[in-house]
């Protein structure tokens, strides 16, 4: 949640911030008008209160028809304790509900619009001219068939649709780039994480993932647990209700877990293959920092992910994603996208986000810093999401003859293969 004191002192940045998001202004002033209530109820039932331990004092020393004038005075201010009591809880509550509602507030200079109006920063790599090489590319699912490496039949039979089995190279090369991605982890200064899948809803709740995201969340309703869809969320909450000593900052973990997301929303999208699934793996990077070091962690995360990708030999783009599509704790968020042959278009594969002190706040996560005890700034960001980066890895470098070629930064994670060839499938 945002700083209380920004709402009180600057509205109307709010509100900018709310309607660059395409979400609801008024919401603004109901929570203005809330705060306002609470507070006013807190003062209410302080003064009561107040009050109250007075009379005590002031019983213990009167006598007579003094005495019982003071008991019958208590005994009505105690009702009325209760009542203000009542009343504050009921503002509080309200005002945390509608607080949980507000998104994070957009930083200047962020592209106004939706998710089709996001700003190109830079390009990397060059797309293959595959006609110029005389062959029309197979999609990454042809190409698993052939190979051995993808088996969606087998998949649904056992999980249903949207789900999957690696075989053969397709396990190899998941297993490779998760080898390579903790090579790179290390080398950046990181400290490797195996999260747990399963969380609390207070987890869930304090990133940011049971708002405009709980239709994607996987719930265990016998245990009230959720299924992560990101290791972001075990990363977030490891510190939760914690106050760290500020001169261990910056903190920088990278999680390795499975991603469970229902897509409730894609009905008819990306149907083929292994795009949209409702499981995969995914490491993932994860900062805490001060907050005023947070754009500048925010470049190197993008920096990273950019590094990764141009190891790997896939061209690339880098987008500044438009206000109204950053998620309900982004303030900004930096999106790359990978050259598809078969779509000759670009497609997402990595995300690193700014969620300054938003997720901090809500999860309970301080430091302690030279003026005082204040909530620090957590950013994260996909490094190597498995199936979308060996849909990537298959097509791009793949050869007429259904081979595909295995870019030199994994060849040491493959024994020093240097590429799959088809195969005949059983």
């Amino acid at each position: 949640m945002i700083d209380p004191k920004v709402l009180r002192t600057d509205p109307d940045r709010v509100r900018r911030s709310q309607k660059a998001r395409g979400e609801s202004v008024s919401l603004v002033d109901e929570l203005l008008a809330a705060d306002e209530a609470r507070r006013s109820g807190i003062s209410s039932f302080e003064t009561l209160r107040a009050e109250q331990k007075d009379l005590g004092r002031q019983v213990a020393k009167a006598t007579g028809d003094e005495k019982a004038a003071l008991l019958a005075r208590t005994k009505e201010l105690a009702a009325q304790v209760k009542q203000a009591q009542a009343d504050a809880d009921a503002a509080e509550a309200r005002h945390l509900e509608l607080s949980k509602q507000l998104g994070n507030l957009v930083i200047d200079g962020v592209p106004e619009g939706g998710e089709e109006d996001g700003v190109v920063l830079e390009s990397h790599g060059t797309p293959r001219d595959f006609a110029a090489e005389g062959f029309e590319p197979r999609d990454h699912l042809e190409l698993g068939e052939m190979l051995g490496a993808i088996d969606m039949e087998r998949g649904a039979k056992v999980s249903g649709s949207r789900f999957y089995y690696l075989t053969g190279p397709g396990a190899l090369l998941e297993l490779a780039l998760s080898q390579f991605a903790l090579s790179k982890v290390l080398e950046w200064g990181f400290t490797p994480m195996i999260p747990p899948s399963l969380v609390k809803p207070a987890a869930m709740e304090g990133t940011g993932f049971l708002g405009q995201a709980a239709q994607d969340v996987y719930r265990l309703e016998a245990d009230d647990l959720y299924l992560v869809g990101t290791a972001e969320v075990p990363l977030a909450a490891y510190h939760s209700d914690e106050i760290l000593d500020a001169s261990t900052l910056p903190r920088h973990y990278a999680g390795l877990s499975p991603a469970f997301r229902r897509e409730a929303g894609s009905y008819g999208k990306d149907t083929r293959g292994i795009f949209r699934v409702h499981w995969f793996d995914k490491w993932e990077l994860f900062v805490y920092c001060d907050p005023d070091q947070a754009e500048a962690e925010h470049d190197r995360l993008l920096q990273f992910e950019k590094e990764f990708l141009t190891a790997l030999e896939i061209p690339f783009q880098v987008l500044d994603v438009a206000s109204g599509d950053l998620g309900l704790s982004a303030a900004r968020k930096f999106d790359c996208y990978a050259w598809l042959p078969t779509q000759s278009r670009y497609r997402e594969v990595t995300s690193t986000s700014n969620c300054t002190e938003f997720q901090a706040r809500r999860l309970g996560i301080r430091a302690r810093f030279d003026d005082g005890v204040r909530p620090l700034a957590t950013l994260n960001g996909t490094l190597c999401a498995m199936t979308r980066m060996i849909i990537m890895l298959l097509e791009n470098h793949q050869q007429a003859d259904g081979s595909v070629r295995i870019p030199e930064a994994l060849r040491p994670y493959l024994g020093g293969r240097e590429s799959f060839t088809p195969v005949e499938v059983h």
